[in-house]
Parts: C-alpha cells; structure tokens; sequence
C-alpha cells in the first residue's frame, strides 16, 4: 500500500501560531501546567512555552554564538542569556517556569550533552529531560513514520521513525555556517556580512545558486543515512532549509517526496516544549 506524507495542516497552523508570538512578542492563555522547552542552537537560543495540551504559549528568541555543532564554547554567555530570557518570559506570563527540557545534535558525546544540560540547570532550571532534536522536530509535525532531516547551523541531524519509533539518528557538521562560509568566499567579504546577507530574502536569488553546493552535500548525507531504509517522506525542518526550493533539491538528489513544513526554523524548538 501507498502510504502518503502526513497531513501537516494543524501542525502548520501551530507553528504559524508560535512563529507570530515570538516575533510579536504576545502571550496566549494556557490550560494546565506550561511545559518549557530550551534549544541551545548555533545561530539562536530559543525557549518556547506550550500548555499541557501543546499549544503554543509564549516564546523567546535571541542571536547567540554560545553553541557551536552541539558544543559549548561560552558557557557563561550562554547561562547568562537563558537567564534573561526566562525572566522576560516569566515576567510576561506572571508565572515562574520552573522546569525546562532541552535538546541535542543527534551524536555529540556525553560530556557535549551534559554541559548543555548544565547551561539549562545553571539558569535555575530544573532539567526534566534531554532529547535529541530530530526527534522533538517529529513530535512538533506530530509524525510517526519517515525520516526528519534537522538543518541547523552546524550540523545536519537525522532521525528515521517507525511507527513512531526512532530507529536511526546520524549527524554529519554540514549546516548553515557551511553555507555562510561559502558565501563570504563567493563575494570576498567579512562571515559577518555574509550571514546577513544570507537572511536577508530579497537577496534569496543571489544567495541560493553560490550555496547550492552546501545543500546538495546536506541532501547526499541524508540519502547515506536513510539508503537501507523504507523511507516514504522526508521532512526538512530548520533555520538552514528556509530557502525556497531547498526541498527541491533533496527530492532530486534522493528520489524520495520531501516536504517543508511551516516556519522551519521554530520546528524543534516547539518541539523540544512538547516532550517536556
């Protein structure tokens, strides 16, 4: 039997949702306990808050470089900036968030998982549990079968599921800083220029044919990891795979439909709230 790619309207809906509260910063009424997710990314710290239902609370989002692949190279910046970011939070919700859960690159070694655990506890959180982001991505598209490809910054994750159980992770250092790096290459200029560039979407046209090569590379480590497996759909989440057309490219390159849902960027992070 054809088995066709999971209807992603709701879930959609739900990330539209919560991509208006943390650019507006609004808060939406709650029922039942807030569950609190952190992901500590490369590019962005964000917290989201979703109710015990998994709706979308409130959520918070800043530019750090305190995380690198999974790892962290600032331990202090990053403490310093959950902080502030769960007192803003808070003082919004009129609530204290006491518990957090967090999440991590498919891979990285225990001591990388625990000092990332750490940050979350240092900020006065209690840490409820760790998963890796993959995995919180499909619970946030509320998936049960397919292969999740996470795009973040440094590294490219993923997840196979099997009836909702994963059976493969793997994660290769391919991310969007690749693709930053190449870009400053191609234009001769700073990293730092070349980062706003690659956000910025009217220039989209210009950036996406030089980065090409970055997403071709991504899309032949998600075809090593899922080739001797039965995988019907890929879905592509993350900051990195924002670009129009990028999910054309993994299509081509696999041979296997892949789909883009809603405001990729915030996939995992709303995810990581919901296995809270």
């Amino acid at each position: 039997p054809v088995t066709m790619a999971a209807d992603l309207t709701i879930p959609n809906k739900t990330l539209r949702e919560f991509e208006r509260l943390v650019e507006t910063g609004a808060v939406n009424p709650w029922k039942g306990a807030l569950k609190v997710g952190v992901d500590l990314g490369t590019a962005n710290i964000l917290i989201s808050v979703t109710d015990s239902g998994n709706r979308p609370v409130a959520g918070v989002s800043t530019s750090s470089c305190a995380v690198r692949d999974g790892i962290v190279v600032d331990y202090a910046g990053a403490v310093q900036a959950v902080r502030s970011m769960k007192a803003a939070l808070e003082a919004k919700l009129g609530v204290g968030l006491t518990r957090a859960t967090c999440a991590i690159p498919p891979g990285i070694s225990q001591g990388n998982t625990r000092a990332i655990g750490n940050v979350v506890e240092a900020a006065d959180f209690e840490l409820t549990a760790i998963v890796d982001e993959p995995t919180a991505a499909a619970a946030a598209l509320g998936i049960r079968d397919g292969a999740v490809v996470d795009v973040g910054g440094g590294t490219t994750g993923i997840s196979i599921l099997r009836d909702g159980e994963v059976v493969l992770t793997a994660d290769e250092p391919t991310g969007g800083t690749h693709m930053t790096l190449v870009l400053a290459g191609f234009n001769r200029t700073t990293t730092e220029a070349a980062e706003r560039l690659k956000r910025a979407p009217s220039q989209e046209p210009n950036v996406f044919p030089v980065i090409r090569p970055v997403v071709d590379k991504m899309a032949s480590i998600a075809a090593g990891a899922i080739k001797d497996h039965d995988v019907e759909t890929i879905y592509v989440v993350g900051g990195a795979c924002c670009f129009k057309g990028f999910e054309d490219i993994f299509e081509k390159r696999i041979g296997i439909p892949t789909v883009k849902p809603a405001a990729p960027l915030l996939v995992t992070p709303l995810g990581i709230a919901m296995n809270a």
